[in-house]
Formats: structure tokens, C-alpha cells, sequence
């Protein structure tokens, strides 16, 4: 697809936005970022530009919920849970079982034997 015929098939305006989105290098974005938020760019990328096409279908009187457009919306937003479900997943608290462990064990209150602190302090008088 050559520029002109961008020009011709859809308005000037979303292409001077796909040039300034472009302009980044997005090897140079991705870099800096984690796969988790390399996804989010990618599917924030590709639902705004399907909504932008809604946009622009709605005002050239094609029905866009008729369009495969809706049906692409629709993947992407489930695509977006997925991402979602996974960054909870990653916030949400572990359990740590030693620590847990323990904290069950001195929250428990034992009473002492009596024989058994007697036996405690004969032993420290040995040493």
C-alpha cells in the first residue's frame, strides 16, 4: 500500500497519526519495557486504531457493528483480560508456607507442663 493510495482511502488526519506514532522507533519503546507491558502497548496500539476506524466508518454511514471491525474490537478486548487477569496475578500476595508456619505456631498459645520448667531450670543450673 503506497502513501497516496492511504491518502485517497482513509483521511489525511489518521495518517499525520500513524506518522507520529511511527516516528518512535518501537524496537526503541519495547526495550525499555517488561513483556507484560510490551503486550499492553501492542493491544492499546491495536484497539485504538480499530476504534479509529469504527470512527471513521460511522461517518462515511457504514454500520460498524455490521463491519469485521467489531468482531477484531472484540478479540482485542479479550486479549486486554488476559493481560489483566495475568498483571492481578503477578500483584496478588504469595503465600510464604515457613513464615506462615511460624506465625500459626507462636500465635497458639501451649501452656507450659509444670514438670517441664522445673526440668528447664534444674538444666540451667548444671551449666
Amino acid at each position: 500500500m503506497a502513501g497516496e493510495e492511504i491518502n485517497e482511502d482513509y483521511p489525511v488526519e489518521i495518517h499525520e497519526m500513524l506518522k507520529t506514532m511511527m516516528s518512535v522507533s518501537r524496537n526503541e519503546l519495547l526495550q525499555k519495557l517488561d513483556p507484560l507491558e510490551q503486550a499492553k502497548v501492542d493491544l492499546v496500539s491495536a484497539y485504538t486504531l480499530n476504534s479509529m476506524f469504527w470512527v471513521y466508518l460511522a461517518t462515511q454511514g457504514v454500520n460498524p457493528k455490521e463491519h469485521p471491525v467489531k468482531q477484531e474490537l472484540e478479540r482485542i478486548r479479550v486479549y486486554m483480560n488476559r493481560v489483566k487477569e495475568i498483571a492481578d496475578k503477578k500483584k496478588a500476595g504469595k503465600l510464604d508456607r515457613g513464615a506462615a508456619s511460624r506465625f500459626v505456631k507462636n500465635a497458639l498459645w501451649e501452656p507450659k507442663p509444670k514438670n517441664a520448667s522445673k526440668v528447664a531450670s534444674k538444666g540451667k543450673n548444671k551449666h
